[in-house]
């Protein structure tokens, strides 16, 4: 009787070296995020090493201490800095076609509601994704994701709400749940069917809203096919009533919650997060004292999407306010085809400080350990022993102020997705 041959499992051991400053954000793995002010103080080590064993972080300490090991790959870092990888816990990734026309007739003085009567806005979103097929979906989500992880997102939250009709909400999600193997990111679905009331039931609200809890909630936590349910509780999208009815029925199947909030209006949007347990209300521009105590006293994380107030030029949500009233503030993108219509963290980062007036260090934590928190995920957004090995290796700095003040220039040089390097 021949024995049986096992698979035999390798261990791949990396080392980076001669880190001037080794950004952790916490070592201990069962802290999953900072709030107020203690996100201005990420733990950090100077002068320091780190090891990857496959995916994960295996160990790290200060080059003073270092002991060279049996490895397979040494990194000399040359006195650059290593961050956790980038969080972006709200995209809508997933779309067709662009609206670039659009912001030459913002430029020229065309009201919201005028370039809407000409063909534009999310509708026009919305029938470019009802036409394309799942196979060019999918294609178009790739090529925005490998971009993605050379600018240094490791982990992407992605939302539905472009297909606004059972058939094509499902397809999108359908696309998601494809992309997730074979991207080296992690990701996220959100169900956002509540994105906006489709035209046909423009005087027939109540029969969309039972749509989505009655039959696109149900069949969607049936087959797995989202980790979040969310919602456009604005002014002119949904109530907070009607917010309140979705939010109840995605509970009801098992699903988180996420809530768009605040965006151009006191719309009740945090408060209706809150009192769901949302995971994080997202926007926040518009902010008043009621809802700045609420998300004081809450785990719910408030995340500030400034790439949107400055394509908007809107005004930017109250980032201090929120840190000196001890908040859980995280950042993200917000990309999407027709009002952040960038991806780009790295200049995220530059608007929270220069316009928002974060520390870099907050705003670090913010793109990173908070972030992963928004989605719930522990395995992301920090360096701790047992996580991904998900970093970015900047060079040519020795502190994170050098990131607001110089920035016109990009000081990524290398960045890694779960122990690979992906640029």
């Amino acid at each position: 009787m021949k024995a049986k041959k096992f698979p035999i499992f390798v261990v791949m051991k990396k080392v980076l070296t001669n880190i001037h400053t080794l950004y952790l954000i916490t070592e201990n793995p069962n802290i999953y995020f900072l709030r107020g002010k203690t996100m201005g103080e990420p733990f950090s080590i100077k002068n320091a090493w780190l090891v990857i064993e496959n995916e994960k972080i295996a160990n790290y300490g200060s080059m003073d201490n270092f002991v060279v090991e049996q490895v397979d790959e040494v990194i000399d870092c040359e006195q650059g800095i290593v961050v956790p990888g980038f969080v972006d816990s709200h995209t809508h990734t997933l779309f067709a076609g662009t609206r670039d026309h659009e912001m030459v007739m913002k430029l020229k003085g065309f009201s919201y509601e005028e370039i809407t009567k000409q063909g534009g806005g999310i509708f026009s979103t919305v029938e470019k994704v009802r036409e394309t097929a799942e196979e060019k979906l999918l294609e178009h989500g790739l090529q925005y994701l490998e971009k993605m992880a050379r600018s240094g997102t490791t982990a992407v939250e992605i939302k539905s709400g472009y297909g606004l009709d059972f058939e094509n909400e499902i397809k999108m999600l359908r696309v998601i749940q494809r992309l997730k193997p074979i991207v080296p990111q992690t990701l996220y679905a959100t169900f956002l069917g509540a994105h906006a009331i489709p035209k046909k039931y423009k005087h027939h609200r109540e029969i969309y809203i039972q749509e989505l809890t009655q039959r696109m909630i149900p069949y969607i936590a049936a087959e797995g096919l989202a980790d979040f349910v969310d919602v456009f509780c604005e002014t002119g999208f949904f109530t907070a009533s009607e917010s309140c009815k979705i939010l109840e029925s995605a509970h009801q199947y098992g699903l988180k919650v996420k809530v768009h909030a605040n965006e151009l209006d006191l719309s009740g949007g945090v408060q209706v997060g809150v009192k769901w347990n949302a995971v994080s209300v997202d926007h926040l521009e518009c902010l008043g004292a009621k809802e700045i105590e609420l998300l004081q006293n809450s785990n719910t994380v408030a995340t500030l999407l400034p790439t949107t107030a400055f394509y908007l030029r809107l005004n930017y949500a109250p980032a201090r306010k929120l840190l000196e009233n001890n908040a859980i503030v995280s950042l993200a993108s917000d990309f999407n085809p027709g009002t952040s219509p960038s991806f780009n963290l790295y200049f995220v980062w530059i608007l929270a400080c220069l316009q928002m007036k974060m520390l870099p260090e907050e705003a670090l934590t913010a793109l990173t350990l908070n972030a992963a928190y928004a989605l719930r995920d522990f395995q992301v957004g920090s360096l701790a022993k047992g996580k991904y090995a998900n970093l970015i290796l900047m060079k040519s700095i020795n502190n994170l102020s050098k990131i607001p003040y110089f920035f016109g220039e990009n000081f990524i040089h290398k960045v890694m997705i779960k122990g690979k390097w992906v640029c």
